[in-house]
């Protein structure tokens, strides 16, 4: 398996194109004297060869001959790849390199209406959750192995789905609202909990997916049908898991780098409203014909409200902090 290949020309056109449009992008970037972060490069150009490694190798060639190779192809196109594609921030990309029209029209459409209502979070995550239910339960699967459109398809549209879970989930490429990341992470265990119930439906369900088909291939070679379905459950099981870890990082560390981020500017607002209370009491004081430095004890009685600790006249902080009426 690990050496035989197969041609997929939809993913291989759509992969070059998005590719090079990319490194396009990045090579304007680059030249307005900008540096886009390799490891974003990196994100979305592995994202394409997985995506090609999926449909082309070993694992595109038994796709419908060995349901344990397709169960693995479900999880990684729906999961992986969209998940190194949007690490790349394409859009945000595409917004930095487009002139200022472009730029425009592009944040409105991310503003619409139908671009809400997508990345509202229990959208974004049925269209996570729900395919692998509909595709393993409904006679999608069965046409996805008989007819070649349909194949294609189901290859198409599970990176696209994935992609608009991810986009707003990650917030990296701007999002029509952003909401608490903290939400993604509360979402994601509940998706785990799916993920596993799938999987556990498949392992000791008595229902066999696609038994027709199977069967008709007069396989001599390999697992039992029964076999081959209770591994592929088992891999959707682990393999989802597997690859929600580093999702579950990328998260976290946006979140950490969006509270620095918001930590460091409420710091700089603070800092600026203090120095512009300190200079307009210095011009008082100069006006009163009391110039100089002004000692501690005048500094505290004349200093505003503003410049206490917030945590000090919180009504349900205070008592802890030592904090007292004003």
């Amino acid at each position: 398996m690990a050496t035989t290949w197969t041609a997929e020309p939809v993913v291989l056109t759509l992969a070059a194109l998005l590719g090079g449009a990319y490194l396009l992008g990045v090579r304007a970037f680059h030249r307005a004297g900008g540096r886009w972060p390799l490891h974003r490069t990196a994100a979305f150009l592995g994202g394409l060869l997985v995506w090609i490694w999926v449909t082309c190798s070993g694992i595109g060639v038994y796709e419908r001959i060995l349901f344990t190779d397709r169960a693995a192809q479900v999880v990684l196109l729906l999961m992986l790849v969209p998940l190194l594609l949007v690490l790349g921030a394409p859009v945000s990309l595409l917004v930095e390199t487009s002139p200022e029209a472009r730029r425009a029209r592009i944040m409105r459409s991310l503003r619409s209406r139908p671009s809400r209502l997508l990345m509202f979070p229990a959208v974004s995550t049925v269209l996570l959750m729900a395919p692998p239910w509909l595709l393993y339960f409904t006679p999608w699967y069965e046409k996805t192995l008989s007819s070649g459109a349909w194949n294609i398809g189901l290859h198409l549209t599970l990176v696209a789905l994935g992609v608009a879970y991810y986009w707003p989930r990650l917030q990296l490429d701007p999002v029509a609202y952003e909401y608490p990341l903290l939400v993604s992470l509360f979402v994601t265990f509940a998706e785990v909990i799916f993920d596993a119930g799938l999987a556990l439906i498949l392992i000791y369900g008595h229902h066999l997916i696609a038994e027709p088909h199977y069967a008709a291939l007069g396989r001599t070679w390999g697992p039992t049908l029964l076999q081959d379905q209770t591994w592929g459950g088992n891999v959707i099981w682990v393999l989802g898991d597997l690859i929600g870890l580093p999702f579950l990082c990328a998260l976290i560390r946006r979140m950490i780098v969006t509270g620095r981020a918001e930590t460091a500017a409420v710091d700089a607002a603070l800092d600026a409203e203090f120095e512009a209370r300190t200079t307009v009491r210095e011009a008082a004081r100069e006006a009163a014909g009391e110039a100089g430095p002004a000692t501690a004890g005048t500094v505290q009685d004349d200093e505003p409200q503003g410049t206490r600790p917030w945590w000090l006249d919180d009504p349900n902080l205070r008592h802890r902090y030592g904090g007292a009426e004003r």
